[in-house]
């Protein structure tokens, strides 16, 4: 269990962190989500004992950590920017915290062989990591932040760097990864998708506070303001709510989609509206539309729905709200 209370942490006028408290349960992944600024990076830097606080107090396994140094901590830190040793093998940049604490050098190879075999790099164990690529740089530091068995292993924005597909895969893996290991895990990303794909808790920060934390369906279907609701995927302004564009449904006939609309609590009711652009996304179709008041908003539609409707630029259409959700204070700035 990683318990922080009441934490204060300021640099001159802006305030990144306050008054926050979290509690993380033990073996579980954590995400700290939440835009630049927002207070996620210092927070995990405060429980590596990276930041001291101003006020407030960090306890790891019932521990009071708070006046610890971070070597003393018992974590594993993992950066988006990671600094191997160029001039060691993948081998010895992974056996590098077990070399200097003294380990016995058939325990350090056992250790270092399964850790490689665990990250999916046994075979490169001689390279150099420049003769890595971004991703196996990646888990090579994985690897070597767990080779000490840290209780808490801390994760800085580690796939940032890389593109779309190798993040993705890496995604996959670390959750992998985690339930072969349970180490409790905190993860730092401003990636709404990695967040709600790897984590088993999600804390979403805003302006140096926790606006809610819960599982990923909690926070997705049950979001506690609009701000967490806009910020867990996408969302549109419909007749004054905000809707996930894939909660719209549009419909050629007026008096059928009144009808189907009568049935939802709190619907906007079925709103008018133009096609602007159709833009197909694989197994998904977006389309982009112009209600008759002026404002823009998006649905998103299976392709079959799509194919069915036959949309074009031009073409009139009638939208309304398959369900809505309870986040009614809309900030249009929030809609897309």
């Amino acid at each position: 269990m990683i318990t922080v209370s009441g934490a204060r942490k300021s640099y001159g006028d802006f305030t990144a962190l306050d008054d926050v408290s979290l509690e993380i349960p033990p073996g579980s992944l954590t995400a700290l989500l939440g835009p630049s600024g927002s207070g996620k990076s210092t927070l995990l830097r405060a429980i590596a004992g990276l930041e001291t606080l101003d006020s407030g107090r960090v306890a790891i396994a019932g521990v009071d950590v708070t006046g610890l140094p971070p070597q003393k901590r018992g974590i594993g830190f993992v950066f988006q920017h990671y600094a191997a040793f160029k001039h060691m093998t993948v081998r010895d940049n992974v056996a590098f915290g077990l070399t200097i604490r003294r380990k016995p050098k058939a325990q350090v190879r056992a250790k270092v062989d399964e850790l490689l075999e665990i990250v999916g790099l046994e075979g490169f164990q001689h390279r150099y990591p420049s003769q890595l690529s971004g991703g196996q740089r990646q888990r090579m530091a994985l690897a070597r932040a767990l080779a000490v068995d840290p209780e808490v292993l801390l994760l800085d924005e580690p796939f940032g760097a890389l593109d779309a597909k190798v993040r993705a895969d890496l995604r996959r893996w670390l959750r992998r990864l985690h339930d072969e290991v349970h180490v409790t895990t905190v993860l730092v990303t401003h990636d709404q998708e990695e967040a709600l794909d790897v984590a088993d808790r999600i804390a979403v920060l805003n302006k140096g506070g926790i606006e809610q934390v819960g599982n990923p369906v909690d926070l997705y279907d049950r979001p506690a303001n609009d701000f967490v609701m806009s910020f867990l995927g996408s969302v549109a302004r419909l007749g004054g709510l905000l809707v996930r564009p894939h909660d719209i449904e549009l419909s050629r006939d007026r008096a059928a989609a009144v009808a189907a609309d009568r049935s939802v609590p709190g619907s906007p009711g079925v709103i008018d509206a133009v096609v602007e652009r159709v833009v197909r996304l694989g197994f998904e179709v977006r389309v982009e539309l112009r209600a008759h008041t002026g404002e823009r908003f998006a649905a998103q539609l299976t392709r079959a729905e799509a194919d069915a409707l036959a949309l074009r630029p031009g073409d009139e259409v009638h939208a309304r709200a398959r369900q809505t959700q309870d986040v009614l204070e809309v900030d249009p700035a929030l809609a897309i």
